[in-house]
């Protein structure tokens, strides 16, 4: 993130060679499972925007708060469109303006990540609750 904080965004799919995370967040139609650490589900079908928005912001920047002190993870199942996406909302809380938080994703996690029209424009008009950034 540019303020610093390390999160790690990924694929389901693809088996990780990293060290377990100690939270992660997933971004799935349904509950996953076999995740033997903390973690959180935000209900996200593929292609589409969190079924609860609000709820989504809300954890996505408490996984940013968490990640200054623990090691985090975010995933959906090919890890581009959903997981670019919430790394977008992140970026907004560590600083990164609406506007740009798109570009910041794909320059710096993955080219093509945010794969839909209406994900590009939630981030794009994202305006965070008061006390919610973290810059």
């Amino acid at each position: 993130m540019p303020n610093g904080v390390r999160i790690r965004g990924r694929g389901l799919h693809s088996p990780t060679r990293f060290e377990d995370p100690d939270y992660g967040v997933y971004l799935l139609r349904r509950r996953p499972t076999g995740i033997s650490w903390p973690h959180d589900w935000i209900r996200w079908p593929d292609y589409w925007l969190p079924t609860n928005r609000t709820d989504a912001v809300h954890t996505l920047l408490a996984t940013l708060e968490r990640a200054e002190r623990e090691r985090v993870e975010v995933a959906c199942k090919a890890g581009r469109g959903r997981t670019g996406t919430a790394l977008a909302v992140m970026a907004i809380g560590a600083g990164v303006a609406p506007e740009d938080a798109v570009e910041w994703v794909r320059r710096n996690y993955d080219p093509r990540a945010i794969e839909t029209p209406w994900q590009r424009r939630w981030i794009s008009r994202l305006r965070l609750p008061y006390g919610c950034n973290f810059r």
